[in-house]
């Protein structure tokens, strides 16, 4: 897996305060920016998830590249709506040398790894198969696995990444989304460090988990968060 942060709002941290700031203010909106110093941002930013008023963080927005995940993956991440999503088509691109993911429990058997990787190679040859008896690719694909990875471009203002990593970097979260939510999370926290300051899943952020009598037990601790964060920096 390997995630990019391509582009995002330039100043996105300033221009959050910005708007938070003309919510407050009587300022004209021309000398908005105007004294908008780091201190202030921080003051504003921290009034704004106090309160609970979220929607000056859509002004600001971040588009990532995401490469090496699998296709069930994508279906969980396609999930969060308020986003734009483009990816690659099995459609019109080949499939032909597909690679795919593995998950840890599968790797953790010798016996079930085989298996594994004996059930993939089956399904290349028979999509191969296919498009050699001239089976469009959009047809051949029907035989693609979950497992089949893929890369796609995402899109996301600062309030849905900051529910998007709520829900995903929570240890409940299936493993392969939950390691893309770190990654997001640490990208994010270079890029926006003000917005980002408090992100991440609801026991670390709120001090109390969402998910009711299914919760884990177990809450993240800072120093937990912050090696985590470390090592999706050293394990692109």
């Amino acid at each position: 897996m390997k995630v990019t942060l391509l582009t995002c709002t330039p100043d996105p941290d300033q221009l959050v305060a910005a708007a938070a700031r003309l919510c407050y203010s009587g300022k004209d909106p021309a000398a908005i920016l105007q004294g908008l110093t780091a201190d202030r941002q921080k003051e504003l930013l921290a009034r704004l998830r106090a309160a609970g008023h979220d929607s000056p963080l859509e002004h600001a927005s971040f588009t990532f590249i995401i490469t090496g995940v699998s296709r069930a993956l994508s279906h969980q991440l396609v999930r969060h709506r308020i986003a734009s999503y483009s990816q690659r088509s099995q459609r019109y691109v080949s499939e032909a040398g597909f690679t795919y993911v593995v998950p840890p429990s599968v790797r953790r058997s010798p016996v079930a790894e085989e298996r594994f990787h004996h059930l993939i190679e089956e399904i290349r040859e028979a999509y191969n198969s296919l498009v050699e008896l001239g089976v469009p690719h959009e047809d051949a694909r029907y035989l693609l696995p979950n497992a089949c990875t893929t890369q796609l471009m995402m899109t996301m203002n600062a309030r849905s990444l900051l529910n998007f990593l709520e829900l995903r970097c929570c240890r409940r979260a299936q493993w392969e989304i939950n390691c893309l939510a770190w990654k997001i999370r640490s990208l994010l926290q270079d890029a926006a460090p003000l917005t980002f300051a408090l992100a991440g899943p609801a026991c670390l952020v709120r001090g109390k988990c969402r998910e009711g009598k299914h919760t884990c037990g177990q809450p993240y601790t800072r120093e937990e968060a912050e090696r985590l964060g470390k090592e999706t920096e050293e394990k692109p």
